[in-house]
C-alpha cells in the first residue's frame, strides 16, 4: 500500500469546522473525496482526542 500524502490528507479537510473528533474528521475526509490511504491514516487517530485544528491532526497523521 502507498503512504499516504499528507498534503492531499489536509485538502481533503479543507473547510472542517474545529474543534473536531476523529469520527467528524474521517467522516468530513469521506464527503470530501479522500482516498483510502488518507482515510485509513486517519482512522488511526486517536479516537480518545479532540482535535482543535489543522496542525494538530497533521501532527497526529504522520505518527500513524
Amino acid at each position: 500500500m502507498a503512504s499516504a500524502n499528507p498534503i492531499q490528507m489536509q485538502k481533503s479537510l479543507k473547510d472542517l469546522d474545529y474543534p473536531a473528533s476523529t469520527d467528524q474528521i474521517v467522516e468530513h475526509a469521506q464527503q470530501h473525496g479522500a482516498d483510502e490511504n488518507i482515510l485509513s491514516g486517519l482512522r488511526k487517530l486517536p479516537k480518545d482526542r479532540t482535535f482543535d485544528g489543522p496542525n494538530a491532526v497533521s501532527e497526529a497523521f504522520s505518527k500513524v
